[in-house]
């Protein structure tokens, strides 16, 4: 049975006769008649579901599976089969937070129990529904920065971010007045010693990572009282993994937290899909971009769950609106939550001293 239903021979002759064409053969009478095709395409015979399948196989078994060293943000780690099994329920599978609340309960759970993991891993207050990924929610964080200030038009960024952040946001930036200000890294870190003379009175704020592209743990003893002394904001880069053995971006005095959740349940399957986290303290809650799900509870008084501060969001505020993120990454968040529910914060510990312990030993 085809997947689709073919035009008949008299739908065929009616569309022509609307375009003036009395054949097909004369749509292509502006090519050359020696570059046209002579005889049928050579496509063979269909094959049935199972031989389709059987020479994938062979195909598959071709290949030679090596342990990739690649790292920079996409990791290889064991993920629990309930994962993508519970990910894979029908009612679950979508990249879009709900419009309908009231008949989507169950994912809005869902989300905002990703949104509270997010919240408890990064020690801050607000987390929205997901970003695209890590890198583009640096972008996300310098709008956020740079809306919370005044007159302001420059965002430092550490030399020791990602190189995927750094281009996203010099392409971010590029053709606007928002000037992206690179601070050269001291010995493959970033030091927070001569940081003041950075902090101009255009500065928004300051992007920083940890652990940085190279993999160390940056300390980042002081920063926030020098940035937020020149009423710039700071956002911390972090593995969502390393926040288990290493200060999260609140407990830094970060006022916004960001990062991917690949590491935590989601496959390496070239090179995606991928999952961007973002949360902020409460002062900025109302400049979080994208879709926040809210607790609340019906007219029985039973809990509930609905699309909250919507009046932030494109649908409604269009060309004000905090960002112009409308579709994001909601299954990817959702598989996070899972995976975190399901490994526990002992299992998360495990994972994180594992990864930690063979770095060491590969270097």
């Amino acid at each position: 049975m085809t997947p689709y239903i073919p035009h008949t021979a008299h739908e065929r002759e009616q569309m022509l006769k609307a375009i003036g064409v009395a054949s097909i053969e004369e749509l292509f009478s502006s090519i050359p008649k020696e570059l046209h095709l002579k005889g049928e395409l050579p496509i063979a015979a269909g094959l049935s579901e199972e031989e389709v399948f059987q020479h994938l196989k062979e195909l598959a078994n071709l290949n030679q599976r090596k342990v990739s060293f690649l790292g920079m943000g996409s990791y290889e780690r064991i993920i629990p089969a309930a994962v993508q099994s519970i990910a894979s329920l029908p009612a679950f599978v979508t990249a879009y937070t709900p419009y309908q609340g009231e008949i989507s309960q169950g994912l809005l759970q869902a989300i905002f129990e990703y949104q509270s993991m997010i919240c408890n891993l990064t020690s801050l207050d607000v987390a929205n529904a997901s970003l695209y990924d890590g890198h583009t929610a640096a972008s996300e964080a310098a709008i956020i920065m740079l809306a919370s200030k005044r007159k302001s038009t420059t965002i430092l960024v550490s030399e020791t971010l990602h190189p995927f952040t750094l281009e996203v946001l010099k392409t971010w930036a590029f053709g606007t007045e928002t000037i992206i200000k690179i601070i050269p890294e001291k010995e493959r870190t970033f030091s927070t010693d001569d940081i003041e003379e950075y902090l101009t009175g255009e500065v928004a704020g300051l992007i920083v990572q940890s652990p940085n592209r190279y993999g160390f743990i940056e300390d980042y003893t002081g920063l926030a009282e020098k940035v937020h002394a020149n009423n710039a904001l700071l956002t911390i880069s972090s593995d969502p993994l390393s926040l288990v053995f290493q200060k999260s971006q609140g407990e830094w005095g970060g006022d916004i937290a960001i990062g991917d959740t690949q590491p935590l349940g989601l496959v390496s399957a070239f090179g995606g899909p991928s999952c961007g986290y973002i949360a902020v303290s409460e002062a900025l809650m109302r400049k979080i971009p994208g879709r926040v799900v809210g607790e609340t509870v019906d007219r029985d008084g039973k809990r509930a769950f609905v699309l909250t501060l919507q009046a932030r969001e494109q649908h409604i505020k269009r060309g004000r609106a905090t960002s112009n993120i409308c579709s994001n990454q909601a299954l990817a968040a959702l598989t996070t939550a899972i995976y975190i529910a399901l490994v526990g914060e002992a299992g998360m510990v495990e994972v994180a001293n594992q990864s930690y312990d063979k770095a060491h030993y590969l270097a």
